[in-house]
Order: C-alpha cells, then sequence, then structure tokens
C-alpha cells in the first residue's frame, strides 16, 4: 500500500446535512430523484463530500423546472 495516498472518509447523513445546511428530508430527495451522489451501506447512507461537491458544482441540486 502507498502510504503517500490519501483516502477520504465517507461522511455520515448527520454530517452532509450540516456540510449543506439542508434537511435530512432534502438529502432523502436529491439522492432520489436528482441522484445525488450516495451509497447505501446497510441501513446507512453514506456520502464522500468530493462526490456531493462536485454534483453541487456541476448543477445537480439547481432548482430545475418540471
Amino acid at each position: 500500500m502507498d502510504t503517500n495516498q490519501t483516502y477520504e472518509k465517507w461522511s455520515s447523513m448527520g454530517i452532509i446535512t450540516n456540510y449543506l445546511g439542508v434537511s435530512r428530508e432534502t438529502v432523502l430527495h436529491w439522492v432520489s430523484k436528482r441522484q445525488m451522489p450516495a451509497h447505501k451501506v446497510g441501513r446507512l447512507w453514506k456520502f464522500k463530500i468530493s462526490e456531493v461537491d462536485h454534483w453541487i458544482r456541476t448543477g445537480g441540486a439547481a432548482d430545475k423546472e418540471s
């Protein structure tokens, strides 16, 4: 294993909601309807902040007209 390689930790739902300043319901809506990057580990949702940041920067969280 390369000791110089860094690994990004998985973040919990609580960390992501706090990081983004949104509710749990909003995150769950984004996961189901807007393909927010999230991974189910057992019964828990886990997130990589770098993936979420990229998703937001590329317009994933933008309001879209139906």
